[in-house]
């Protein structure tokens, strides 16, 4: 193993034996699963108003990440707090890195014949890891 590798595994190890991290996990997938409600709630609202499925997906996701970021912010990530700007901005790359992959699954899981609700559902599950290392990591980090 690299040292890289080697320095990776090891911070990964000590943070896995902290059990703030666990309340921390436990609290972004708390919000994210009213997120995933949020999302879910308007994707369908959208695709049986008429709306291309992928258009539903990107409006969901606009008002799903909103909804997360104020509750990740003032909960999940409150002694991590950084000006609302930045941290708001880092928060949005992280998100639509995940809105593509999720974009990329959902045509991926309706062109299989999943259907466009039950593809969605299934895409923000598999998304969600990218989530929260990327906000934990990137957006909400301890300076």
């Amino acid at each position: 193993m690299s040292n890289g590798a080697s320095s990776i595994a090891t911070r990964a190890s000590s943070a896995l034996r902290r059990p703030h991290n666990w309340v921390q996990l436990a609290k972004f997938c708390t919000v994210g699963a009213a997120g995933y409600a949020v999302n879910l709630l308007v994707y369908t609202t959208l695709v049986h108003a008429g709306m291309h499925y992928n258009l539903a997906a990107a409006c969901s996701f606009l008002v799903a990440v909103t909804n997360n970021y104020t509750w990740n912010r003032f909960w999940t990530f409150r002694g991590q707090r950084g000006h609302v700007g930045y941290q708001g901005l880092r928060f949005l790359v992280v998100s639509l890195l995940a809105l593509a992959a999720n974009e990329l699954l959902l045509t991926i899981f309706v062109a299989a014949g999943a259907g466009k609700v039950v593809g969605q559902a299934i895409a923000i599950v598999l998304v969600t890891p990218i989530n929260f290392v990327g906000n934990k990591l990137w957006s909400f980090r301890r300076r």
